[in-house]
């Protein structure tokens, strides 16, 4: 009876948690456009910043033909940019890697942050 108890108490525990992959690729389009000053997502053509077209699931600080900070190399070292750390670095990239040449100040509402990774992982679904 106890184990089921503790079943019980982790599944209520989980879902507290922030869910990941309940973003809105549409509503993460409008949110992109704070990015689009900088970065493309559709395209492989780097601005101010790097294309993030096919950012999710690639290597941090990778993007071809992209001049990264040393702040960036250096905190990208073995990352990949997936939900988890990309939730984690939206908010305040700054922040996240002091030394950044990103000006951008982040995103404050999950849900944004939400909607945007699931743009960034499938903006064709934004259409």
């Amino acid at each position: 009876m106890k184990m089921h108890c503790l079943i019980a108490a982790m599944l209520v525990a989980a879902s507290a948690l922030p869910a990941l992959a309940d973003g809105d690729a549409k509503a993460g389009a409008t949110v992109f456009k704070k990015c689009a000053a900088c970065h493309t997502a559709t395209e492989p053509t780097n601005r101010v910043g790097p294309s993030l077209l096919g950012v999710v699931g690639r290597p941090v600080a990778t993007f071809d033909k992209y001049r990264y900070s040393e702040a960036m190399k250096a905190f990208g070292a073995g990352k990949v940019w997936d939900e988890a750390l990309l939730t984690e670095y939206l908010p305040s990239p700054r922040a996240l890697v002091p030394g950044t040449i990103m000006s951008f100040a982040g995103l404050k509402k999950p849900q944004d942050i939400a909607n945007l990774i699931a743009y960034l992982k499938d903006p064709a679904a934004a259409q």
